[in-house]
């Protein structure tokens, strides 16, 4: 059962308020979600950039955020891999904004990719792909 971005929303305001005060869902599409990240001084490091840990966060919200678009609210749902490739530094200061399309949608094990980008620039900054274990869903 398909989620939409309001119900996503309201979902995480229950029960996982602290992930949207830096981050906003822009859209969840058919396997998919854009999300932007509101950097903050906390973010930067030494040299000017984005932090790693950052972009995995928002890559990991990301993938999250569009599972639950495809298969509903499930709180459960967890990671159990994820990867990254920095392709080129981001602008320090400047928000980011994820892009994930899902991949393969299993029963038991979802598996997704996030492109992540400067919003001031067209050429992604890293690339993420990532797995996430479903619990199984109770009968009766």
């Amino acid at each position: 059962m398909k989620s939409s971005k309001q119900e996503i929303v309201q979902f995480l305001q229950q029960f996982f308020s602290p992930s949207l005060e830096r981050c906003e869902i822009e859209a969840v599409t058919d396997k998919g979600a854009t999300l932007l990240w509101k950097v903050a001084e906390a973010d930067l490091r030494p040299g000017g950039t984005i932090s790693g840990p950052t972009m995995m966060a928002l890559a990991d919200f990301a993938l999250y955020v569009a599972i639950m678009g495809e298969i509903g609210l499930v709180g459960l749902a967890v990671t159990t891999n994820m990867n990254i490739n920095f392709l080129r530094k981001p602008t320090g200061g400047t928000d980011l904004r994820g892009i994930c399309k899902l991949m393969k949608v299993g029963k038991a094990l979802v598996v997704g990719e996030v492109w992540i980008y400067s919003v001031d620039s067209e050429d992604p900054v890293a690339h993420v792909t990532g797995t996430y274990s479903i619990p199984p869903q109770s009968i009766g």
